[in-house]
């Protein structure tokens, strides 16, 4: 309602509609970046496309700098070149075959490109070496993976996940889908639920970063479970 007293107030002192709709969502954008986050950055992708090109000239340098191509890797994933990603840490095996990290970005760039077998065996190798490895993430990224083709797996990956990082909502938001997928009703409300009740108890420094998963599981209809 706030937002129609808003766009009218606008639309009055204005005399133009369209540059009133136009404010608000400006307003809507800069409000769902600083508080929720379901809206991607506009800025990101630019500066993060520049910080690839500047570790690129790093290594052009410095080819055995094994710290910058860590910091390219996340780079290009988070760009989702997960092909070019996968060549630089096939450059960086040698060194890094102990690495829980590695392991699990190699699962990563698999899993997205639909090799799920090896994505599989890499990150399995990876909590293998951690079990605790990015607070869990690998079983995170397997039930993502997973969901469509085994199911079943999936649910008992990010069951796992919910035991390494109990302040996750993501997690029950997953398992939320998986189960909606799956046809089963009142476990999918119930992990809808319980995604909400776990964000209401976190403390305030960690709502930031779960606030997306919360409203998600409440528009899925968490909030009439």
């Amino acid at each position: 309602m706030k937002f129609f007293l808003l766009f009218g107030a606008l639309w009055w002192l204005l005399g133009n509609p369209f540059v009133a709709i136009l404010i608000v969502l400006v307003i809507l954008y800069v409000l769902d970046r600083r508080f929720v986050g379901l809206t991607p950055s506009i800025t990101r992708p630019l500066r993060r496309r520049g910080d690839i090109a500047r570790w690129k000239r790093h290594l052009q340098m410095s080819p055995h700098d094994l710290s910058a191509k860590t910091e390219l890797v996340r780079l290009l994933i988070e760009a989702k070149k997960y092909g070019e990603a996968l060549k630089w840490l096939e450059s960086m095996r040698k060194q890094s075959e102990e690495s829980a990290e590695y392991w699990s970005d190699v699962g990563i760039c698999e899993l997205a490109l639909g090799r799920l077998a090896e994505g599989e065996q890499a990150m399995l190798r990876a909590l293998a070496a951690n079990p605790r490895v990015k607070y869990g993430l690998p079983y995170l990224r397997l039930g993502e993976a997973l969901a469509k083709k085994d199911p079943d797996k999936a649910l008992d990956y990010l069951e796992q996940f919910k035991t390494v990082n109990s302040s996750s909502c993501e997690a029950f938001y997953r398992l939320g889908q998986i189960y909606a997928h799956l046809g089963k009703k009142d476990e999918a409300a119930k992990a809808f639920r319980e995604c909400r009740e776990l964000y209401a108890a976190l403390p305030r420094y960690l709502k930031r970063k779960e606030r997306k998963w919360a409203l998600l599981a409440w528009l899925q209809g968490g909030a009439k479970a």
